[in-house]
């Protein structure tokens, strides 16, 4: 080693952001293992590398004694005081025993953990770069499919969509350019992994707020989220503004903005509902696109009782209860759903009984 293998650290620490001295460090731990591995594991050495020319030198450490009883780790305070006479009992001598072609393998040695030790560099970087993206969207090209594992490139690392993670009914093949939501990023000793879904809230979400410019502005908040991936969704919108209608903001114009979700999800219905303050109307909206005549509230077990007239029962119901479970999720509130030949059977003064709670 020398001043242009110095030199080439340095023009490495400015390139991948890694420090002359960390290197050094590392080599001198890999040089010392080399040296214990081919000439005296059992000696006490040191490996030593000056940070102005370069040359790299090994000492064998002795502790100065009175009586010696191991001649690889001690030595004696008259032998000691032989090579200089400030030695006292405890003291550590070193002595160069470089062995002579020791500069082949400090060389292939240095060239093995700097290799390494770049590559620990980059996957850090790549690891930063997306631990501060989870919960965001990433649009990647399908590289391969591994037991039913879908790998997607993200140009220096992959993401990994697993089984439970992709909508049903979706195919994918490679080349395919998709978009995905980053759940996790963990750090493994072959670099970081990076845990992509399609089924996620969150990807539906992240989806409106790419596509309504509203919504980045904050003029229009996206309060909730139900998803059935693959089938249905639902989304609740307010707007503090009066004059911006926030379900036409996210609708946009002749339906293009949802549109453009709906392909991007391959054809999920999208149900966006404008969210109120108000748990009677906001439970009523959230069964469209059913119908609602009145709703009962229950605050302190957040249970709601829906009435709807008879013909729009099943399309509040939905098909396997799909419209009302989403509805459920998005309110988070529990829904009991009646008809109102149902509510008449039960309270025949039903119509009294909740006439302030009509909807409009």
């Amino acid at each position: 080693m020398n001043t242009e293998f110095l030199q080439a650290l340095k023009d490495l620490e400015k390139e991948k952001g890694i420090s002359v001295d960390v290197l050094l460090e590392a080599i001198e731990a890999a040089l010392l293992s080399a040296y214990k591995r081919n000439f005296g594991s059992l000696q006490n050495a040191k490996v030593h590398i000056d940070r102005e020319t370069g040359d790299c030198k090994v000492y064998a450490r002795r502790t100065v004694v009175e009586t010696v009883e191991d001649p690889r780790v001690e030595i004696s305070l008259g032998e000691a005081r032989a090579m200089d006479p400030r030695y006292n009992i405890d003291d550590v001598v070193e002595t160069e025993v470089t062995p002579r072609n020791f500069g082949r393998i400090a060389a292939q040695t240095a060239k093995q953990v700097v290799v390494q030790r770049i590559r620990e560099a980059e996957r850090n970087i790549i690891y930063e770069e997306f631990a501060n993206r989870e919960g965001d969207i990433v649009t990647g090209i399908v590289q391969r499919i591994e037991q039913r594992n879908v790998y997607i490139e993200l140009g220096k690392t992959e993401a990994i969509l697993a089984p439970s993670e992709q909508m049903p009914g979706e195919t994918y093949r490679q080349g395919d350019r998709i978009k995905a939501y980053i759940v996790e990023v963990r750090k493994t000793t072959k670099g970081p992994q990076i845990f992509v879904s399609r089924t996620h809230p969150g990807l539906l979400k992240r989806l409106f707020e790419l596509e309504v410019p509203e919504l980045q502005e904050g003029v229009v908040e996206l309060k909730s989220v139900a998803r059935e991936a693959g089938y249905r969704s639902k989304i609740a919108v307010y707007s503090r503004n009066e004059n911006v209608d926030p379900v036409g903001a996210c609708v946009g114009p002749k339906g293009m903005r949802v549109q453009t979700i709906v392909n991007e999800l391959n054809g999920e219905k999208i149900d966006i509902i404008k969210w109120d303050p108000d748990p009677s109307k906001f439970v009523a909206s959230s069964l469209s696109p059913a119908k609602v005549v009145a709703v009962e509230i229950w605050e302190e077990e957040k249970v709601a009782r829906v009435i709807v007239p008879d013909y729009q029962l099943s399309l509040a119901i939905g098909k396997e209860g799909q419209n009302a479970r989403l509805a459920a999720k998005l309110t988070n509130w529990k829904i009991d759903i009646k008809s109102e030949s149902q509510m008449a059977e039960l309270y025949p003064d039903y119509e009294d009984l909740f006439s302030e709670e009509y909807v409009e």
